[in-house]
């Protein structure tokens, strides 16, 4: 449905923006956020998405007020062309599906439309090289809303799999001892030697950092690790290469090149 089309009956964009660089905003989200009556969303994202606001209602929240949000968000839709705004992918430990179950719970008859994103997970892979190509499981290790005894079972899961694995929100002030705690219980499956890469600000405009290491020396960077940093963990196959993380997804045991 266009943007045209439903504004007169109202709409509810909830749209990944990606990682914050204007460079990596889908043409998609972009045309949505210009043509929006009001949007919504963390100041945070909404101060990278500045150059795209203009005549637009802009309605400004804080981390802790999301289930406010998407009430708010749902209510102006009835109404409006409504873009909710939520980084990397909004599917992705966005907003997109906190959105859905309020409009659910309250048998909202508003249109939703869920507009893609670069995820954080991508844009730290282009940075490190090709570090998922193959299985890989994304974990958070933040412990607000998901219990640390299941964030557990899944480290000990994707571990003992073998999988690649991207760790989102590794570390903030109340919580400073995850990531260590993580790297333990996957050392207990890997070797020291799996390459490891950890981004911060991945293709934003400023504080971007890339570190190429190893699962034994990656807590030597525990102090570089924060909220704004995505971990990357190899599998049994990936390696280093002029600092770049690779893990073959098998064509070498195929073909020759």
């Amino acid at each position: 449905m266009s943007l045209s089309q439903s504004h007169n009956n109202g709409m509810l964009y909830v749209v990944g923006i990606g990682p914050g660089s204007p460079d990596h905003l889908t043409i998609k989200a972009a045309n949505v956020l210009k043509n929006a009556d009001i949007i919504i969303g963390n100041s945070t994202y909404l101060d990278q998405i500045n150059h795209l606001l203009n005549s637009q209602q802009v309605i400004r929240s804080t981390m802790g007020h999301e289930v406010e949000r998407a009430k708010k968000a749902i209510h102006l839709a009835r109404d409006n062309t409504v873009a909710m705004v939520s980084g990397g992918d909004s599917n992705i430990y966005g907003m997109a599906g906190l959105v859905l179950e309020v409009a659910r719970h309250e048998n909202s008859q508003v249109d939703i439309e869920i507009v893609p994103g670069v995820t954080a997970l991508s844009a730290v892979a282009s940075l490190l090289g090709a570090p998922v190509v193959t299985d890989f499981a994304v974990i958070s290790l933040s412990d607000l809303l998901t219990p640390w005894d299941t964030i557990e079972k899944r480290l000990h899961a994707t571990s003992d799999a073998d999988m690649v694995i991207g760790i989102y929100n590794p570390k903030s002030r109340q919580r400073n001892n995850n990531f260590q705690r993580a790297v333990k219980i996957i050392r207990r499956s890997r070797e020291d030697s799996v390459p490891v890469g950890i981004v911060k600000n991945a293709l934003r405009s400023e504080g971007e950092s890339v570190i190429v290491t190893t699962l034994g020396k990656v807590l030597e960077y525990n102090d570089e690790v924060d909220m704004r940093t995505t971990v990357i963990i190899g599998n049994s196959e990936s390696g280093i290469w002029n600092s770049r993380i690779i893990t073959p997804r098998g064509y070498h045991k195929k073909y020759d090149y």
